[in-house]
């Protein structure tokens, strides 16, 4: 079973641009902190002044594009390390849950690569419920199967380009509500290069945040 490769692009450009945004957000300082204490005003210096101003450095971050024909999407909540979010790409509504590993290895050690995410989408217009898409960070080698485990279960997931899904749809709904139900989740998976990968996602906060696009997107 091959995905639709347009809608996992458009969901997965969602995705990063939606971790993109609550990451700048994150960053910025908080109204409510108090200002730091003022340094003591320093002695006149009776050195001579440079004849020219030393050139402002550009505070300003880089803008993070939306994905093309898509609306920005907006931050639901947030419940422990998972982000429950809903856009209108083209007009049809989507909401999703999001996350990224709490912790990653590779072998050879080392090795880069982008960033890995995991989410959890509701697509009505498609009459789509809770589906499981892993975008690995580094295009799977080909015909390569990754893995999900929890627990002790674990999940087949077949591979395209840089994205995962579950091997066996009729176990999605198994693959959900042990996620619901689990502590952590393990993705490995080996790239294009041979190079192995092992990702750790924390499951603290996910039913929570499928609750939330769930009443966003219908149950």
């Amino acid at each position: 079973m091959i995905r639709n490769r347009g809608v996992a692009v458009l969901l997965a450009s969602l995705a990063a641009f939606a971790l993109a945004a609550t990451s700048a957000q994150a960053q910025q300082p908080s109204p409510t902190a108090k200002p730091a204490a003022a340094k003591p005003a320093a002695k006149p210096s009776t050195a001579k002044k440079p004849e020219k101003p030393a050139p402002a450095k550009d505070t300003k971050t880089a803008a993070v594009s939306s994905p093309a024909g898509s609306a920005q999407p907006s931050l639901l909540g947030q419940y422990g390390g998972w982000g429950a979010y809903t856009a209108n790409p083209n007009g049809r509504k989507v909401c999703f849950a999001l996350a990224k590993p709490a912790s990653s290895q590779t072998s050879p050690a080392g090795k880069t690569r982008d960033q890995a995410l995991v989410y959890v989408s509701n697509r009505p217009a498609e009459k789509v419920k809770e589906e499981v898409s892993i975008i690995i960070g580094y295009p799977f080698r080909p015909s390569s199967e990754a893995s999900v485990e929890i627990g002790g279960s674990k999940f087949g997931m077949y591979t395209q380009n840089d994205g995962a899904w579950i091997k066996n749809a009729a176990d999605e709904s198994k693959l959900v509500d042990t996620m619901r139900k689990g502590a952590d989740m393990v993705v490995k998976g080996v790239s294009g290069h041979g190079t192995q990968t092992t990702d750790t996602f924390s499951l603290k906060g996910l039913q929570q945040a499928l609750d939330r696009i769930a009443q966003e997107c219908g149950k």
